[in-house]
């Protein structure tokens, strides 16, 4: 039974005739009467093509909302290491750099620990006590475990491993190995992040940030060694 429009609904809608094309259940509602009306014989390729389309902008919509989230958490991500970057340049020597991980630059990366591996030997002069020694191949053991060694100074992004517990000293659920190459003439190092969150880090994810921050902690930690 056909309903006729008031005046005055029908005034705004050929005023503005947008209005029913810009409302997805307006519009598929008046396609789907138009069906009704010409029969299951007889196919409406109008209709069809709406589908398609509407089909094609809900993927678009999802592409673009994903692209933007990844922007924002690349900008949230940058900002989060520049201000980690300004705490490790704020300390004065070795002691209050090594001090500050744990205390200060940890809780700026948003992870539950932060600590240096270095493979010297215990009796080493100059390393604070929070510096986690280790003998020599210990770095390159506690990386390839549970997975192919990594080429070079790659970064390793993982769930966390048995063997790094006791260094993290606490639990974690992924975690980020960060080897450093300190020179031909000093030892072994490496930066270890843990983080109770299990998406955290993952062997997918980019390691561009983690990548820079090490290289500022690398210079900064050989400049508190000279000093």
């Amino acid at each position: 039974m056909a309903v006729e429009l008031d005046q005055e609904t029908r005034d705004r809608l050929l005023a503005d005739p947008a209005a029913i094309l810009a409302d997805r259940d307006l519009m598929r509602a008046l396609v789907a009467a138009r069906e009704d009306e010409i029969g299951e014989n007889v196919i409406d390729i109008r209709g069809r093509a709406m589908d398609a389309l509407e089909t094609r902008l809900d993927r678009l919509e999802a592409q673009h909302e994903s692209v933007i989230s990844a922007a924002y958490d690349n900008q949230s991500g940058t900002a989060i290491v520049h201000r980690a970057v300004i705490g490790l340049l704020e300390t004065s020597d070795m002691t209050e750099l090594v001090d500050s991980m744990q205390a200060d630059i940890a809780p700026l990366l948003r992870i539950e620990t932060l600590r240096l591996v270095v493979e010297a030997d215990p009796a080493m002069d100059g390393l604070p006590e929070d510096v986690v020694i280790a003998p020599e191949g210990s770095i390159g053991r506690i990386i390839e475990s549970g997975r192919r060694a990594p080429r070079g100074d790659d970064i390793v992004l993982r769930p966390a491993s048995p063997i790094t517990r006791p260094i993290h000293g606490r639990s974690v659920a992924s975690e980020a190995l960060m080897p450093m190459d300190l020179g031909a003439r000093r030892p072994r190092a490496m930066l270890l992040l843990g983080s109770a969150d299990s998406q955290r880090f993952q062997p997918a994810h980019g390691t561009d940030l983690l990548r820079f921050f090490t290289q500022v902690f690398r210079l900064v930690l050989l400049s508190r060694l000279a000093s």
